[in-house]
């Protein structure tokens, strides 16, 4: 346990916890998605990944994350609030378990939020972005349902309808296992 720097504008942080652990591979790929407390990318205030394994099977994987921030706007959107996030890890220690894992990795994200939200954060922390090898699933679902553009698109709303899937929307670890079964989905499609 580490106390969080203060910022300003922020009383001091209680002591913040660890994330919790990742689930122990082997893995084919992840899915990752984030919620944010405002319009800063960089304010990650959840991280989920979707971890798929060799046999297709998903374990979804998730943590709160104190953006240490006073700033909530989002927060009707995916619920999480500020006295949620009080003790939950900053996004620099996550960043750091996750990048254990998903170091050249194959991570899909839906869009390129994800990408650029963890790339804000890195910049916030004066760290390089880590090396992972991200893809995009509205690419691939792009590809394996062409029919949808112009008919709903093939944004995660839309394609929960399409595919069937079932998730709850704005939640970081459901998007994030919702993105690895779009991909699942679309390699089932091409067989």
């Amino acid at each position: 346990m580490t106390k969080t720097p203060a910022l300003p504008g922020l009383m001091n942080q209680p002591l913040v916890a660890t994330p919790p652990p990742m689930p122990d591979g082997p893995f084919r790929f992840f899915a990752l998605d984030v919620e944010t407390a405002n319009h800063d990318r960089s304010s990650i205030c959840q991280v989920g990944v979707a971890c798929v394994r060799p046999d297709n099977s998903i374990e979804t994987w998730s943590t709160l994350v104190n953006p240490l921030t006073t700033r909530w706007v989002f927060s009707g959107l995916h619920g999480i609030t500020a006295q949620m996030v009080r003790g939950a890890p900053t996004i620099c220690s996550v960043i750091d378990l996750l990048d254990e894992v998903l170091r050249d990795r194959t991570v899909y994200q839906h869009s390129g939020f994800d990408r650029s939200a963890i790339r804000a954060a890195c910049a916030g922390l004066q760290r390089a972005e880590p090396q992972w090898g991200w893809q995009n699933s509205v690419t691939v679902a792009r590809r394996a349902w062409p029919e949808l553009k112009g008919n709903g698109g093939h944004g995660l709303a839309s394609l929960k309808t399409h595919l069937g899937l079932c998730f709850e929307h704005h939640d970081a670890g459901e998007d994030a296992r919702a993105a690895a079964e779009v991909v699942l989905h679309a390699e089932a499609r091409r067989r």
